[in-house]
């Protein structure tokens, strides 16, 4: 059963500027591919995302179009940077805009999300990592998502030094295994939540 995968990267650089997080973001899309999985990674600073807590802010809000291509997917996976030990602005506008689907039921009572699975991909040159994915992995959960065994991946460089996970060559072997091993658990995951979703609320 072939699935399909959504990576929103939450850099704060629009493309073509090289970001890290869309590196590691699309890492976990390649290793997804291992398990019959295709899919994109969006930047979504390349989209003019409005600020709100609704499905459509209106006014040319691209926010709809990006929640269209989640619906579609079995899987939804949210890179970003480390700021100031936290989620980039970007990932919590994201959080914001998912905080809707509490709102949106099938008539079983269902969230529009549930039956999907949720990834996380987390890089930074400071510590962080594990907050950072914690915040990020129960705000999925807390909107319809579920997180598979291991289902994030991340790297920290040394604090207060300039090397990004892009200058990494080669990246180091505990990140690569680690982002296997959630892109293996969350496809497995997706699958059997395919075949047999959840009970009506």
């Amino acid at each position: 059963m072939s699935l399909t995968a959504l990576v929103l990267s939450c850099t704060l650089k629009p493309s073509p500027a090289d970001s890290s997080a869309t590196l590691l973001g699309q890492e976990l899309l390649d290793a997804l591919r291992d398990h019959d999985v295709t899919g994109e990674v969006v930047r979504v600073v390349d989209h003019d995302v409005r600020f709100g807590v609704t499905t459509d802010e209106g006014d040319g809000d691209a926010w709809p179009q990006l929640r269209a291509k989640m619906l579609a997917a079995d899987i939804l996976v949210l890179a970003t940077p480390i700021w100031l030990g936290q989620p980039s602005s970007v990932a919590k506008m994201v959080l914001e805009r998912l905080d809707a689907e509490l709102g949106e039921t099938d008539d079983q009572g269902r969230m529009s999300t549930y039956n999907k699975v949720a990834a996380v991909a987390v890089v930074g040159n400071e510590d962080g990592a594990h907050h950072v994915t914690a915040e990020l992995l129960q705000a999925l959960n807390d909107t319809g998502f579920t997180i598979a065994a291991n289902g994030s991946t991340y790297w920290v460089g040394e604090a207060m030094q300039a090397t990004d996970y892009q200058d990494l060559d080669p990246k180091p072997e505990k990140t690569v295994s680690t982002t296997r091993t959630a892109a293996a658990n969350t496809a497995h995951l997706a699958r059997v939540l395919t075949g047999q979703g959840y009970p009506p609320a």
